[in-house]
């Protein structure tokens, strides 16, 4: 696992309490109807999980990957509390392996790693839903500076080939756990497709 990575990561949710905002990414809630009523879902990079506790209320059994140990106890605690269906697993998305077709749904918010898109389509069984959300290129000043980090215009109707693209958007879109309507505004783009 990549020491430095978990230490930023731990770092940042040091202060997370189980009334630290999560909340679920605007292309999952926005179209939340096309999710199925039961099956297995998971979430990578989840954080918190914001998208990964809305996947568990809304009745699939949940799996939440993150690279912090600190997001994923306060992640725990909360389902345990709430008694939903979430699986917390520490991992290192740079090195783990996905499943082979092992999930209905897979929710990725604020992670891109190009090298993960051909697993990802990968671990969806048949059917399977992706609803993938990240920064719109040209880098941002209030997002991340890396510019590896940031999808291109239209990249996501390109990238997966085995799936069938039901939703595509760009846009503005306040920050995910924003609590002011006036907080400052990113540029996303956003994705739903359906395993063919």
């Amino acid at each position: 696992m990549n020491s430095k990575n978990a230490e930023k990561w731990d770092a940042k949710y040091a202060e997370s309490t189980l009334n630290t905002p999560a909340n679920p990414c605007f292309v999952l809630k926005q179209h939340s109807r096309l999710l199925p009523f039961n099956g297995q879902a998971l979430e990578l990079a989840c954080g918190l999980g914001g998208n990964a506790r809305f996947l568990a209320q809304c009745g699939l059994k949940t799996h939440a990957w993150d690279i912090s140990d600190s997001a994923l106890t306060v992640l725990n605690n909360w389902a345990s509390l709430n008694h939903l269906p979430i699986m917390p697993l520490l991992t290192d998305l740079e090195q783990m392996l996905l499943p082979y077709q092992q999930f209905d749904v897979i929710v990725v918010s604020r992670y891109l790693d190009r090298g993960q898109f051909k697993a990802i389509e990968e671990a969806l069984k048949p059917n399977g839903l992706l609803f993938y959300q990240t920064f719109l290129a040209p880098v941002q000043a209030n997002a991340p500076q890396n510019p590896d980090f940031y999808i291109q215009p239209n990249e996501f109707n390109q990238a997966w080939s085995k799936l069938q693209t039901l939703v595509y958007g760009e846009g503005w879109l306040p920050s995910e756990n924003a609590t002011q309507a006036d907080s400052p505004k990113q540029r996303y783009a956003w994705y739903v497709g359906r395993k063919k």
